[in-house]
């Protein structure tokens, strides 16, 4: 019995289309060519110290007792911006927001939060409450930046804000691999800021 398909050829879909669909990721990503699988992801981390991070904590905790995180907004200017604002600096990164993307019918739209450097670049999609479709979402975002940059490794995180999943894409075996770890902020503030620095070669 051949394989339904679930993207069809003669439709368009945003990458806010794939957050919104009700199918298994595995299915989704396997129309798009790779294969999905969730695994303790081993992530860069950086081997520097970050006296930063006490302060940024500081100011978190202190945003986080003010603000009501019932938005996606709210979420994302309380916690989300303010941590890859840092993380960019402290990096020397390049950080773009609602990056617009088109590569074909499939894959297009704009990403939240891009991080550049040199070595290379960390896609970031910011949720208001769902880590599962936000990570198919994050998938179809990594796939079409695999499509326009000559990297085999490409790194991504979903994120609703006071907790974040990483995922990881590799060109060459065409697999998106999925952390089961989940990283809370402020809790696991540290460790997150050092791995999103990692990845950044920071």
């Amino acid at each position: 019995m051949p394989k339904l398909k679930i993207l069809q050829d003669d439709q368009s879909y945003t990458f806010r289309s794939y957050f919104e669909m009700n199918v298994e990721p595995e299915e989704i990503l396997a129309d798009l060519g790779y294969t999905l699988l969730t695994t303790r992801l081993v992530l860069p981390m950086t081997d520097k110290a970050l006296p930063w991070a006490t302060e940024l904590q500081q100011r978190l905790e202190r945003s986080l007792s003010v603000v009501s995180l019932t938005s996606e907004t709210a979420r994302r200017e309380t916690l989300v911006a303010p941590i890859l604002l840092e993380v960019a600096i402290q990096s020397n990164a390049q950080l773009r927001i609602e990056y617009p993307l088109t590569v074909n019918n499939w894959l297009k739209g704009t990403l939240d939060y891009l991080l550049r450097t040199p070595q290379t670049l960390v896609v970031v999609e910011a949720k208001n409450d769902d880590l599962t479709r936000g990570f198919t979402q994050l998938a179809a975002e990594l796939i079409a930046l695999a499509q326009v940059q000559d990297v085999d490794i490409l790194y991504g995180a979903v994120t609703i804000g006071d907790a974040w999943r990483f995922g990881k894409l590799d060109a060459v075996q065409k697999h998106i691999f999925q952390d089961i770890a989940l990283f809370t902020v402020p809790d696991d503030l540290e460790q997150l800021l050092g791995i999103l620095s990692g990845i950044l070669g920071a």
